[in-house]
């Protein structure tokens, strides 16, 4: 819960809250023992003013965070269940649809598991998800796309969708990237998840470059001073003429000088 706050206080937009790791070396926990994780999170979060995103794949987890006031439903599923449809159709709920091919908690690593180029794939999956969803009257203004790098991907896998990203772009939905400490950036760096964050800034900035609208992350703080320094130089905001840096953040102290 202090998470949370000190989350919108670096400029956080959305709080996602999860209560079961997605990573394949945690065992899952049961839909009872998720919202008794999540709820006084989310309660919080809902408290506190901000947009709150459910980080879950269980129906009953997502209908009582959907009681408590979240807005958004992110199922790392791939949004294929009927129930989880109809109960965010019902209640208006915001859907993120990410892109699997494997059920949750699970890994695969295939160099041959599409035949015709990740972004084809990716595309005529995101397509059905989204006739199913309009099928039950969820439209492509509440769906958000998460091109689920790392989930049934090799790192090369992984490279080669982010490179798609203006084909993912092309379907009308916003597109999310949830790209913080990944394994392919690991992987092209071998560095392990502590120490991604130059690898991991250098994929937001990418993907901000191809239309990306929400950055899902770690480093709450530093994305924001990343975004700030970005948009400065894209022309995004005004620098204003007579900006100056104060002395006391103008350079390190001299060796000694912070000893009293």
């Amino acid at each position: 819960m202090r998470q949370v706050h000190e989350h919108l206080e670096a400029g956080a937009g959305v709080i996602e809250v999860g209560g079961e790791s997605n990573v394949t070396n945690r065992p899952a926990v049961s839909a009872g023992e998720e919202i008794e994780r999540v709820l006084p999170v989310v309660e919080a979060a809902v408290s506190a003013g901000a947009v709150v995103s459910i980080d879950t794949y269980k129906p009953e987890v997502a209908t009582a965070a959907l009681d408590a006031g979240i807005s958004i439903v992110n199922d790392i599923s791939g949004s294929g269940s009927d129930e989880m449809i109809s109960i965010c159709a019902a209640r208006g709920a915001a859907m993120v649809v990410m892109h699997t091919e494997v059920p949750p908690k699970t890994q695969k690593w295939d160099e041959d598991l599409y035949p015709d180029g990740v972004v084809n794939r990716q595309v005529a999956f995101f397509e059905n998800r989204l006739a199913s969803l309009a099928a039950a009257g969820i439209d492509r203004d509440q769906v958000v796309l998460d091109p689920g790098p790392d989930f049934a991907k090799t790192p090369a896998q992984t490279v080669e969708s982010l490179q798609g990203l203006d084909r993912l772009n092309d379907l009308g939905c916003p597109l999310m990237l949830a790209i913080s400490r990944k394994d392919f950036i690991g992987a092209l760096t071998h560095r392990p998840p502590g120490e991604r964050a130059a690898g991991t800034f250098a994929a937001l900035a990418f993907g901000l470059e191809h239309g990306v609208k929400l950055l899902r992350v770690h480093d709450v703080r530093g994305t924001a001073d990343f975004l700030k320094v970005w948009n400065a130089l894209q022309g995004n905001e005004p620098v204003p003429s007579g900006l100056r840096i104060p002395d006391e953040i103008r350079r390190a102290p001299a060796a000694g000088d912070e000893l009293g």
